[in-house]
């Protein structure tokens, strides 16, 4: 076609498509497609009735077109309300969600259709909003935000394919509550520039503390045992478990990947289950490779039963021995043996014939979510799986030349399955701690142009890994939120954790630092007590974030307390040497808050000195600065 044919214009642009799409079809194609028909004609009518034009809507996804950008945003709110109570009328699994992006911009219109930069950027935003929600680009918040009764967040800026320029991005709060706020980042006038150098250090804080945090949780730290007559008795008053590693039978001590990985797996089932404390996996590691005690081990842990087993691989054949064991009597009230047929692709049945036994033997009902969770395979692939295990052994170790190694493994199964969100996850949080803790030259041997590159990578495979509900990539954005000052966001990502693991170790505490940052720490105990009944092995992070709490709360002397004691159960407690320097320069300990900040062993390569670190954590309590 010629090309005096085209005509460019400024359109506002408005794309949607539907959450889950693929996972939905695959469940039920014939309910799955009578739903996302009716549920188009009635967005076709709201597209009219708001001025627009459906200028296309291949599968799932509907592209539109605006005069005006408040009749896009009005549309949009519309839509969403609409959709939300349609939504509750139906089973959850059932529900349809769709998520909008709209962009101002210029398009060339051939026809009815629409092509452009304009038309990119508005699906690069669609993507970065949640099912049932609406997200925006700087130039449509520039243009509705005196204009709409809403609220907006910002959530950065973000790279679109070949677009030189990242593209700010805004989230539009359709709670009523929430109209009239404006949530995030703000372009602060010159005179503020004092006031940016102090965020800009609490930006670096915070970005230790997410690193740091992340990385004590998956140490495995001594269990402090206490003398046998301060041994408690009581037990939880739901059902407990420990699983601990199951031993490598194998004739190939390369395959404790495998025998770890499976380990693992079954943890990660077994708390999704809300009425089952599991104990997490860094508190049970520490027995791997030791002749342990069976009661003692129920004593120290504080649970009822113990799962422990051994595999056995040889060729594509796999053996798994299991036994669940009363920790009070050491009764066996169950032993067993699994075996493939000769295929690995049998491990994933052999996993779960032992997750449903042992909710057999403990006499659990589940919920039709929890069935749901624990049968929902994350990759169907066993070549994918296997790359998958071998790239988290090495992520665990956390060495450069090991995250490196965990990269390759996990780019590797991406490459096998490309719908493999779990991977995704993983090798967002490869690359971000990677980038983080080892640079540049790091980041550069992994792909990546330099250290910010790699985060901004991160944050894009992040953005892949959520498609798909995991707890690894929640647990990860509640992380990358805080990263980012978005600790509404982290709440968020937090809580979506715990709705897939009500059990997990990990969830609790990223629901406490999430609390904690936003300047909520009454609300911490609750979370703060369940991590520590889980993960008895690693109380410096309890006492780390009760000590943040109790600071935030002005409970100075308590704080001190608390935090001398995270030291006492921490091998690498630098980041505790900090906040333990603010603390007690608070207190007028002078002489011990410049011990800690020597201890810290970090303040020269920032140029920090006492007044400065004693600042640091003061922003805890800054409300205003919190909801900025």
């Amino acid at each position: 076609m010629a090309t005096q044919d085209f005509t460019r214009k400024l359109t506002a642009i408005l794309t949607a498509d539907v959450k889950g799409y693929s996972r939905l079809m695959g469940e039920n194609e014939i309910e799955t497609v009578r739903t996302i028909t009716a549920y188009r004609e009635v967005m076709s009518t709201l597209i009219q009735d708001h001025r627009g034009r459906v200028v296309d809507s291949p599968g799932d996804n509907v592209l539109s077109e605006f005069a005006s950008i408040i009749d896009a945003l009005q549309c949009a709110v519309e839509i969403q309300k609409d959709f939300k109570a349609k939504n509750a009328e139906l089973p959850e699994e059932r529900r349809m969600e769709f998520r909008i992006g709209i962009n101002l911009g210029d398009v060339i219109q051939d026809g009815e259709r629409i092509y452009g930069d304009g038309v990119n950027i508005a699906a690069r935003v669609e993507g970065l909003a949640e099912g049932g929600g609406i997200c925006i680009t700087r130039n449509v918040y520039d243009q509705v935000k005196k204009k709409l009764t809403l609220g907006y967040e910002y959530i950065g800026e973000h790279a679109v394919k070949n677009i030189t320029e990242p593209v700010r991005v805004y989230r539009v709060l359709l709670e009523p509550e929430d109209a009239g706020k404006v949530i995030g980042e703000k372009i602060a006038p010159p005179k503020q520039k004092r006031k940016l150098a102090l965020a800009a250090s609490v930006f670096v804080i915070v970005g230790v503390i997410t690193v740091t945090s992340w990385n004590m949780y998956f140490r495995p730290l001594p269990i402090e045992v206490p003398p046998p007559e301060k041994l408690g008795t009581s037990l939880p008053d739901n059902p407990s478990i420990a699983v601990l590693p199951f031993t490598n039978m194998s004739d190939d001590p390369k395959q404790e990947y495998l025998s770890d990985g499976i380990t693992e797996d079954i943890i990660t089932d077994l708390s999704k289950i809300k009425n089952l404390l599991v104990i997490a996996r860094n508190s049970t590691f520490v027995y791997k490779g030791k002749p342990v005690d069976i009661k003692l081990v129920g004593l120290e842990l504080g649970v009822r039963y113990v799962l422990e087993g051994s595999l056995r691989k040889a060729g594509s054949r796999v053996r798994i021995t299991a036994q669940l064991i009363d920790t009070s009597t050491g009764y066996h009230l169950w032993s067993d043996r699994y075996d493939g047929e000769g295929e690995m692709e049998d491990v994933f049945d052999l996993q779960d014939r032992i997750t449903n036994k042992i909710v057999s033997e403990l006499s659990i009902k589940l919920t039709r979510n929890e069935k749901q969770n624990i049968k929902r395979p994350e990759t169907d692939n066993i070549e994918a799986y296997d790359a998958f295990m071998r790239g988290w052994a090495h992520f665990q170790i956390m060495t450069s030349e090991d995250y490196a190694k965990a990269v390759h493994y996990f780019r590797k199964a991406i490459k096998i399955d490309p719908n493999y969100n779990r991977a995704y996850a993983a090798l967002s949080r490869t690359i971000f701690q990677g980038s983080a803790m080892y640079g540049t030259k790091w980041s550069i041997n992994v792909g990546t142009r330099s250290s910010d590159d790699a985060i901004l990578l991160s944050f894009e495979l992040l953005e892949l890994a959520k498609k798909k509900p995991n707890t690894l990539a929640f647990l990860h954005s509640a992380h990358v939120s805080a990263f980012k000052f978005r600790f509404n966001q982290a709440i968020y990502d937090a809580q979506k954790a715990l709705e897939i693991e009500p059990n997990s170790a990990s969830a609790n505490l990223a629901m406490c630092m999430a609390l904690i940052y936003f300047g909520r720490p009454d609300e911490v105990t609750v979370y703060l007590e369940k991590y520590k009944k889980l993960n008895p092995g690693n109380l410096a992070n309890y006492y780390y974030y009760l000590g943040l709490a109790r600071f935030q709360q002005r409970r100075l002397a308590e704080a001190e307390t608390l935090i001398k004691r995270a030291i006492q159960f921490s091998k690498e407690g630098k980041l505790y040497h900090l906040l333990l320097s603010s603390i007690s320069a608070h207190l007028g300990h002078q002489k011990q808050a410049r011990i800690a900040l020597k201890k810290f062993g970090q303040g020269d390569a920032f140029n920090w000195n006492l007044k400065t670190v004693q600042r640091f954590f003061l922003f805890y309590n800054n409300q205003q600065f919190l909801k900025r």
